[in-house]
């Protein structure tokens, strides 16, 4: 298999594998700190496993911040986010599947500005992270990145999950969009706040990034 489609397929994969674990522990999982725990976990598991292959991101916001920290060219970008977002939808029919005798579930009801700044400020340490701990020649083949990025998310969820769908990805916005976890209007606002979340990080990094060459 050539070098891109590989990359491309292992973003598949990655975002496949965090949709269905946000998918499958919020619809039957536990109660309490387990979901939360089980999806940075996964993330981090995830991003150690194709971080050298891909980068690692399974997330179109934190997709978007290295194509404008210049650390992905245009034409990655574009299929990484299909290979993302057709993975996520893969993952939610997965789910669909295997909670056949759960679902639907009613939708959760949001107050949509602690939602938007929810979802943007941890999207934002998110992708401020990745681009800091896996993109830069100062921290190359460092061997703490992927807990570092699986942390930003359950860190996110721990503190606005309760406002929040706390997907702080639009690929996973989609697939609880999909599920029915919450309304089409929310998933819309949530990726929109997601992908501005990503713009900001790419800002942030070029005012904090020091490079020592």
């Amino acid at each position: 298999m050539k070098t891109n489609l590989k990359k491309y397929f292992m973003e598949f994969i990655g975002t496949y594998f965090l949709v269905l674990t946000v998918g499958c522990v919020v619809i039957m999982g536990t109660i309490g700190v387990i979901p939360a725990i089980a999806v940075g976990a996964v993330l981090m598991l995830l991003v150690y496993a194709g971080g050298y292959i891909s980068g690692g991101h399974y997330n179109p916001a934190v997709t978007l911040a290295a194509l404008i920290r210049k650390a992905l060219p245009w034409g990655h970008s574009i299929q990484y986010w299909v290979a993302q977002f057709v993975g996520a939808i893969c993952a939610s029919m997965t789910v669909m599947f295997l909670a056949k005798d759960i679902l639907p579930l009613a939708p959760i009801e949001l107050d949509i500005v602690p939602m938007f700044i929810g979802e943007m400020l941890f999207t934002f340490l998110l992708a401020f992270v990745v681009l800091h701990t896996a993109t830069t020649a100062e921290t190359e083949k460092n061997s703490y990145f992927g807990l570092a990025i699986g942390s930003c998310v359950m860190v996110g969820i721990f503190t606005v999950g309760g406002i929040c769908a706390a997907a702080f990805n639009p690929a996973v916005a989609v697939g609880v969009g999909l599920l029915g976890l919450v309304t089409w209007k929310m998933a819309l606002l949530t990726i929109i706040a997601n992908f501005v979340g990503g713009i900001l990080a790419a800002g942030a990094f070029f005012l904090t990034h020091v490079c020592t060459d």
